[in-house]
């Protein structure tokens, strides 16, 4: 990790005490160049470049010269709306540092930096001149990006989200027209995530919470006897793309929950609250607010990379350097949430065993001449439909990275196609939990709930309860805190219940057993069977394969029929 500005600040003196004008200029201006050698750089893979060290260490120079020689800077022509500048490329550079290492720390400083500025109204200076209110818009977005990700819901979200808002009918005039339509579409992105992200789906952290989930050390285990490898999952790859589906920026709505769902919860203190920090969210009246989120008892969060419409290549580029720096105890998560397309050849559920035979097409030593109509086997749509070659993606894609620990999460209208990876593994079993083929299968989810609200599987892995509620008509208006909190409990000892069925199994396959022992990797799982249980009481279900989430390799059928016992006790409660 490269060093902050906090860490760094005895080597920021100026030589010798003085800070002339010149120099800051100078080093402004060397600032620029630095921050976006930063900014274009990947983000992704473990070890870090020097550029973060660098752009680090000459943005704590300028902060504590703007600090320490204020005055003469300003009788120099300095402007608040640089100070700001500064300050907000400070709250970036953390905020990229997060993304590349997921520690919530990183993301809590950048929030601390970014709502110095706002509370400072640096970007409202009469100097700031041309540009000034995209560069206010562009400070308000990503900051607004960073409190929805720490789920800062209770003030800071609704407070830039109407100033935003303000600030773009205010600048209607000033702004060219292409700039105007481009925030007014972002805008409208704001609203749509934020209805979708409503106050019902903060009830609690998506985050793994001590407030609402056993602590790791009180989780059923195997018995001694059986063979454990220690697998933890390491690292991640969330990528979500449906035609005018609910995003922000580049982050899509089901790529937001499963992001959180991936991490530790920081402190008690959020959860305690209705999902809202009990610290001032100013955060720059605190100075010791990251200290109180670092809670060195909690295990460190599994690294993820984001993309949004990624060309094929370039997912494959990603994955082949996330599996090639993978920790030999790592399990590599892929996560894909996109339309799919059936192809020519009508593959269904029950046919997925013609994808496995087709693998022989790409045996060297098969010469048989390939008819490129043959070839157009399920996939998922990961971009536009106009380049088909490089946006969609096939389940042999994955097959050569199975030589590395995999855990798939596939919600797509094809996934059953992801059913061939089963047993054409290179080197490791592969885990995989894949939702239902059928949408016409969903109650409480219409045909654009994908578009509007999120995926139903992505929301039962990461919000079951909120899931639960859709599922059976409720949208939470009328579910007040106390029987929220008493469905979670009710839930929560349900998934213990299955989970110790589950470690005794004596048929349990070695793979689920690896990922029974990670405290995130579990909690996915058994959502997964309270899911598929809850789903296979429907009327509308009757048991169909289509209708169903599957998991490969098969769970034990006495864990499969201990959930659909115990879960009308699930919908008693919610009636």
């Amino acid at each position: 990790m490269a060093s902050s500005p906090q860490a760094q600040q005895g080597q920021a003196q100026p030589q010798g005490g003085v800070c002339p004008a010149e120099q800051f200029w100078t080093l402004l201006d060397k600032a620029d160049r630095r921050f976006a050698r930063v900014r274009d750089l990947p983000l992704y893979g473990r070890r870090e470049p020097e550029e973060y060290g660098k752009a680090f260490r000459i943005y704590t120079q300028l902060w504590r010269m703007q600090q320490e020689h204020r005055q003469r800077l300003l009788d120099a022509g300095l402007r608040r709306w640089q100070v700001g500048e500064i300050a907000a490329r400070i709250a970036h550079l953390y905020y990229s540092q997060y993304q590349r290492a997921s520690d919530t720390a990183l993301l809590s400083e950048a929030f601390v930096f970014y709502h110095a500025v706002l509370d400072r109204a640096y970007f409202l200076d009469e100097h700031l001149g041309a540009g000034a209110s995209t560069k206010h818009l562009r400070f308000l977005a990503r900051f607004l990006l960073v409190a929805l990700i720490l789920a800062r819901r209770a003030h800071t979200v609704p407070l830039l989200a109407s100033r935003i808002r303000a600030l773009l009918d205010e600048s209607k005039k000033t702004l060219q027209e292409s700039d105007y339509r481009e925030w007014k579409h972002t805008v409208q992105e704001i609203t749509r995530f934020l209805k979708a992200d409503s106050p019902f789906m903060n009830m609690r952290p998506l985050r793994y919470s001590y407030a609402f989930d056993p602590p790791p050390d009180n989780l059923p285990t195997t018995p001694p006897t059986v063979k454990k490898r220690g697998l933890l999952l390491g690292d991640a790859i969330l990528c979500s793309y449906y035609h005018n589906e609910v995003k922000f920026t580049d982050l899509t709505l089901d790529t937001f929950r499963m992001l959180q769902c991936l991490e530790w919860e920081p402190c008690g203190s959020f959860a305690l609250n209705n999902g809202y920090s009990a610290h001032d969210e100013g955060g720059q009246n605190h100075p010791n607010l990251l200290k109180d989120l670092r809670d060195a008892a909690l295990p460190p969060n599994p690294l993820k990379t984001v993309l949004h419409r990624p060309s094929v290549p370039h997912f494959l580029t990603v994955l082949a350097t996330k599996c090639e720096e993978l920790p030999l105890n790592g399990m590599m998560l892929i996560y894909l949430s996109a339309a799919g397309e059936m192809g020519a050849s009508g593959l269904g559920p029950d046919a997925s065993e013609r994808v496995v035979s087709s693998f022989s097409k790409f045996d060297v030593s098969n010469t048989r001449p390939v008819n490129p109509k043959e070839d157009n086997e399920p996939s998922l749509w990961l971009g536009c439909r106009e380049g088909e070659g490089s946006n969609c993606i096939y389940p042999c894609d994955l097959i050569p990275f199975t030589r590395r620990p995999l855990f798939l999460v596939i919600d797509s209208s094809v996934s059953y196609a992801f059913k061939s990876i089963h047993g054409a593994e290179k080197g490791e079993t592969a885990a995989m939990l894949l939702s239902r083929s059928s949408r016409s299968c969903a109650v409480g989810f219409g045909a654009d709930s994908t578009r509007q609200s999120g995926s139903q599987f992505t929301m039962f892995l990461t919000a079951p309860v909120q899931a639960f509620c859709f599922l059976i008509g409720k949208n939470g208006l009328d579910i007040d805190k106390e029987t929220y909190n008493k469905a979670e409990e009710l839930l929560s000892l349900s998934l213990n219940d299955w989970a110790t069925t589950l470690v005794a199994s004596s048929s349990l396959d070695p793979v689920w057993i690896e990922v029974l022992g990670d405290p995130l990797l579990r909690r996915l799982l058994l959502r997964f069977i309270f899911c598929r249980a809850t789903l296979s009481l429907l009327k509308g279900s009757n048991n169909k394969a289509e209708c169903l989430p599957s998991c490969l390799p098969p769970l034990p059928e006495s864990g499969l029929s201990t959930t659909t016992r115990s879960s009308p006790s699930l919908l008693r409660k919610a009636r």
